[in-house]
């Protein structure tokens, strides 16, 4: 039977505080994201819909969650298959069109680089990258392509 988990989140707009909405070129963006026991979230729009461009905002946290979702759960199956990871960065990028009036992401590249310890089982850790995307929540709960380019290699022995 599947265990049904629940999310919650308190968003403020508090760009209130800067004038109310007028008109689409005045009020600000600005908002706040509380989830209980977490540090607050401030955000924005992008930049390119009149955002303040230092601030986080949900296209940016939308690859931030599928990459990062990839990344824990293939640290996951490697730890159950005892592959020791090093090192795990990601260059992951989306891309969004605009279409009347509104607009949708029609796919995101992840670029995870992983580096295993020597003498670790390269082709496991490669293929493990296929598992950690059928696994992984935020891609499978996505209407687009999520593509996968990962790179692993074993690390350097130190002598």
């Amino acid at each position: 039977m599947a265990k049904e988990h629940r999310y919650t989140a308190r968003l403020t707009w508090t760009g209130g505080a800067k004038g109310p909405v007028r008109d689409y070129a005045g009020y600000s963006r600005d908002y706040s994201v509380e989830i209980p026991g977490k540090p607050p979230l401030t955000g924005s729009a992008d930049p390119l819909f009149k955002g303040d461009p230092a601030l986080h905002n949900p296209e940016d946290l939308l690859v931030a969650a599928l990459s990062s979702c990839h990344m824990l759960t293939y640290l996951a199956e490697c730890a159950r298959a005892r592959i020791e990871v090093l090192s795990y960065s990601d260059e992951a990028s989306g891309v969004m069109v605009l279409s009347g009036g509104g607009g949708r992401f029609t796919g995101v590249t992840l670029r995870p680089r992983v580096a295993i310890a020597p003498g670790g089982d390269l082709a496991k850790a490669r293929a493990l990258h296929r598992n950690a995307h059928a696994q992984c929540f935020i891609a499978n709960s996505v209407n687009f392509p999520v593509e996968n380019d990962p790179q692993v290699v074993e690390a350097e022995a130190e002598a």
